[in-house]
């Protein structure tokens, strides 16, 4: 998923906070109606859910919807209500980029996941990658055909509100495009419709160490820690599901005994299941931005003039317009890379990039309005005064491979994430012929007449393909879609961790439903494919669960 970027947290962060005040009453009612009764004793239940995200909180309301069972759902954070959402957004674990520097990876540590702090862009990916996905699994329910009642149900569209919307936005409003103006996460539809379900209960603030499993490898609850207590388990009779996201899942599987077994071995973890697979086959989109001036006003100038500042926080709390109205990503692109730039690929880069089908697209563009420059410095070098506009280049069709592995068996020491993003030469072409094409595009007729100066980011002394590069790879960024960890595949599959039901393989009674479950991660951003495991994966794991353990349905 696509969290609020480095920018947008600045320029949103202390606007967002005001906006949730209001939102601020449904985290008590909640934690009254759901919260259970934790003396330190080990406590049982019919169903535990590991995570609170966008899957797992949508697979507990639906498993609750039988009053006969009882569910518990684990979250190591709280009500994003009650924490701030933009300003809590948790930094997860370091991570090592291709060009060797360290950078914090954030994820939605809250009820509702990621759901609760995405960038609000939905598209839905290509006919022939969902087609990729049915046939790498085997399983032809996963193609666009089969799939596509469930995008639809899991959308409810929202026309724009023409009074407030700008005057040209676009060339055209396209009412059969989904637009959804604020955020709603996952927490808010499914636990408040569940306020008066006696038998689900929320374990917020509640962190999972490890699943535990009975002598013929049954998953048979979850042993957690909550501050104030000793250990304790939290036990399944019938199934527990992990839904903790593409790097704490893995992550638990791993500490658990389910992993590389040379790993767990290091440090001393039992291994129940060898499986070299899990916390790899990593997927991630990753950006580099051009920079120019711009003569009209940007997120640039929020972050540089108080008043300016005032202002727009202002306009925001009295009617809910004006600049922090916006996300600040309005136009977003996609495309293969033009012939005219293709043509520089060798032989062998051309010949991997055959195992993208004819639809999936090379690099996504992003419009933003402010300064999208060096990734890696974003609070620091900021440009001032002035204003900026940028694009950003996404790349899409993915060969690199990146990895989660454990430093601990203690799931409180956070994991390693090596995400490798341009590690594969088609990745460095495609990218770096992606900011190629974003100069030329910066260059036109249309776009020079809003620009200010000459190109601020990275500026016109790169020009060579290796200056390019390296500044491309010092400069970088993930997009936070990480996916694969727990790569989704037949059982004759030999990268698989978990089958078409997303049962986790060689043990039973235990699923992984989330990013990480993902077989590969089609083009564009994963919000879709997110809420599709929610609305509908979700539905049809309940469904199953609820048919093999006699439930109502």
């Amino acid at each position: 998923m696509f969290p609020l970027v480095a920018l947008s947290i600045l320029v949103h962060a202390s606007s967002l906070n005001t906006a949730l005040t209001s939102q601020k009453n449904l985290g008590p009612t909640l934690l009254r109606d759901l919260a259970p009764t934790i003396t330190g004793e080990d406590q049982v239940f019919n169903f535990v859910i590991v995570g609170g995200g966008t899957a797992s909180v949508t697979i507990a309301a639906q498993l609750a919807e039988d009053s006969s069972v009882m569910v518990a759902l684990i979250e190591a954070g709280s009500f994003y209500e009650l924490d701030n959402a933009p300003l809590s957004s948790t930094p997860f674990s370091d991570l090592i980029s291709s060009g060797l520097s360290i950078l914090h990876y954030v994820q939605g540590k809250t009820l509702g996941g990621s759901s609760a702090r995405n960038a609000m862009i939905y598209q839905r990916p290509t006919i022939e990658s969902l087609q990729l996905w049915a046939d790498n699994v085997n399983d032809q329910s996963y193609n666009w055909d089969n799939i596509l009642p469930y995008f639809q149900k899991s959308v409810h569209f929202t026309p724009p509100n023409t009074d407030f919307r700008a005057a040209k936005p676009t060339a055209d409003f396209n009412p059969n495009r989904p637009l959804i103006p604020m955020v709603h996460s996952e927490q808010e539809t499914f636990l408040t419709a569940s306020l008066n379900c006696t038998n689900l209960k929320v374990f917020d603030l509640t962190m999972a160490k490890k699943i535990l499993f009975d002598s013929q490898n049954n998953a048979s609850g979850v042993q957690v820690n909550v501050t104030g207590f000793h250990v304790f388990n939290i036990n399944a009779t019938k199934e527990v599901i992990v839904s903790a996201g593409a790097f704490q899942s893995p992550q638990l599987l791993m500490v658990s005994g389910i992993g590389p077994s040379a790993m767990l071995e290091t440090f001393g973890i039992p291994v129940i299941v060898d499986n070299a697979n899990v916390g790899q086959n990593m997927w991630d989109h990753v950006i580099a931005g051009i920079t120019f001036p711009i003569v009209t006003n940007s997120a640039t100038r929020f972050v540089n003039d108080a008043t300016y500042q005032a202002e727009s926080i202002s306009q925001w709390e009295t009617n809910g317009t004006g600049p922090l109205s916006n996300n600040n990503l309005d136009f977003l692109a996609w495309e293969n890379i033009p012939n005219s730039l293709h043509q520089n690929f060798s032989s062998d880069v051309l010949k991997d990039l055959d195992y993208f089908p004819s639809d999936w697209p090379e690099i996504e563009y992003l419009s933003a309005s402010g300064y999208l420059g060096n990734f890696s410095l974003p609070t620091t070098d900021q440009p001032s005064p002035g204003n900026c506009g940028s694009i950003a280049i996404g790349l899409v069709a993915l060969l690199s491979r990146g990895n989660v592995t454990i430093v601990s068996a203690d799931t409180n020491d956070l994991p390693l994430i090596n995400p490798n993003w341009l590690d594969h030469p088609a990745n460095q072409a495609i990218i770096l012929a992606g900011c190629k094409h974003t100069r030329e595009i910066f260059g036109t007729t249309a776009v020079l007449r809003g620009l200010a100066g000459p190109e601020y980011y990275p500026g016109t002394q790169y020009q060579t393909n290796e200056e390019l590069t390296n500044i491309i790879r010092d400069s970088s960024v993930m997009l936070w879609h990480a996916s694969a960890t727990c790569k989704m595949g037949a059982l004759n599959d030999p990268l698989a961790v978990v089958d078409t039901h997303a049962q986790v393989i060689g043990v039973q009674k235990l699923q992984v439903v989330d990013a990480s479950s993902f077989p590969i991660l089609p083009p564009g951003h994963p919000q879709s494919m997110v809420f599709l495991l929610s609305d509908a994966l979700a539905e049809k794991i309940a469904d199953n669960i609820k048919l093999t353990w006699g439930l109502e349905r």
